[in-house]
């Protein structure tokens, strides 16, 4: 779009006129002179594209601070979102830290001197009810389906799930302090 001559004159005269004053207004709010400048220079350039803005001398000096303050808040609004979005990710890394530290400090290297990690496993299994210690051995040492578990031993697959269930909690709470040692070995 061209303006013509008079109101490029005319334009530049405006922005002379009222440029500092603007940018003073929008770095009171900004803070950052560079936020502020290019929030100014982006109001002049909507003038320029608006150039009827221009005949209107009386309404021009209350559209150039409306229009300074509507994209002040615009840009505001914008970091604040990106802050509390960088917020957030800091917080939630902040959390898993913690987390990872406390279990860390909760970690008993005296396990790695344990002798035999499979005898220990083993004991913890021999330590489950007989029906339960005989589906869990079934299904996670033989690498039966619980389905064929059920089938053979005449049971429902309702009793295989829930017996499996308990076998893992039982042996979840037994092996507690063996958990980082398994999980590193074995996955």
């Amino acid at each position: 779009m061209q303006i013509s001559s008079p109101h490029s004159s005319q334009f530049e005269e405006i922005y002379l006129s009222h440029y500092f004053r603007m940018k003073c207004f929008a770095t009171e709010y900004l803070i950052c002179e560079e936020d502020a400048e290019n929030v100014v220079q982006d109001v002049f350039l909507e003038l320029w594209e608006q150039q009827f803005v221009l005949m209107s001398h009386t309404r021009l000096f209350a559209w150039l601070f409306t229009a300074t303050k509507n994209r002040c808040l615009d840009l505001l609004r914008h970091k604040t979102v990106i802050r509390k979005g960088a917020e957030k990710m800091r917080d939630d890394y902040n959390i898993e830290l913690q987390m990872k530290l406390q279990s860390l400090e909760a970690f008993d290297d005296k396990i790695f001197s344990e002798p035999d990690i499979e005898s220990v496993v083993q004991k913890a299994i021999e330590t489950l009810p007989g029906k339960c210690r005989e589906i869990f051995v079934m299904n996670k040492i033989e690498g039966k389906k619980q389905k064929a578990i059920a089938a053979e031993l005449n049971i429902s697959l309702h009793t295989v799930e829930s017996q499996m269930a308990i076998a893992h909690r039982k042996l979840k709470d037994a092996l507690k302090e063996y958990i980082p040692l398994l999980l590193f070995l074995f996955f």
